[in-house]
């Protein structure tokens, strides 16, 4: 194992449910009554903009630009005092202490990553933003190209991924793939394709995969 490469949103701090009541916030005024599991089904694991297409196609480009900031705005808004999840930063502990790289691989806007990564005073060796590509997960491109530019085959990396949608880019891209049950069905996690769940990073299962895993 020569690398690890995290999603952002509700892998490395709790923020789904920031996501959702931002979203679900901006939707109410164009009608849209949404919940916790129209929020899963609709949103979560998704691109901005094919959330709008899909949700609000009768929106002109502008209009959708629009949305999505306002949408954004609010996220940052509400997501003002994060924190990693449980053994988090024992994990990037142990990757450093072994010469392990790191990435971060989001579907998340720019500034968002900015935020959430000063906010939990964290630092990668690359970062891949979907947004920069010509797709996004659950397309396996994001991954793929975090293994290119980290030169790595992706049998030397593993992923961690908290929704199907990523979980899907990850395994698609040949990558192990660790499933964090953290807002979604465990069930929905392993059809994706997950390997192994856990609760969060202090979850012993992880760490016995670890110690039988060369590095």
């Amino acid at each position: 194992m020569r690398a690890l490469l995290f999603d952002l949103d509700g892998t490395l701090a709790d923020t789904d449910r920031l996501h959702e009541q931002a979203w679900l916030e901006v939707l109410l005024p164009h009608g849209i009554r949404g919940d916790h599991a129209f929020y899963q089904q609709h949103i979560s694991g998704h691109l901005n903009p094919e959330i709008v297409s899909r949700l609000l196609p009768w929106l002109s480009q502008t209009e959708g630009s629009a949305l999505i900031e306002a949408k954004e705005r609010r996220f940052r808004e509400l997501a003002q005092s994060l924190e990693a999840l449980p053994g988090l930063e024992e994990l990037w502990r142990w990757a450093t202490e072994r010469s392990v790289a790191q990435a971060l691989v989001t579907n998340a806007p720019r500034p968002n990553v900015e935020h959430v990564l000063q906010a939990l005073g964290a630092e990668f060796d690359l970062v891949v933003l979907a947004e920069e590509l010509a797709a996004g997960k659950p397309d396996p491109l994001p991954y793929r190209t975090a293994l290119e530019r980290l030169g790595l085959e992706a049998g030397e990396a593993l992923a961690f991924e908290d929704s199907p949608s990523g979980v899907r880019s990850a395994v698609g891209a040949g990558i192990r793939t660790i499933g964090l049950t953290t807002g979604h069905d465990p069930q929905g996690l392993l059809e994706a394709g997950a390997f192994l769940l856990i609760d969060d990073f202090s979850d012993r299962r992880l760490w016995e995969y670890l110690e039988e895993s060369k590095t």
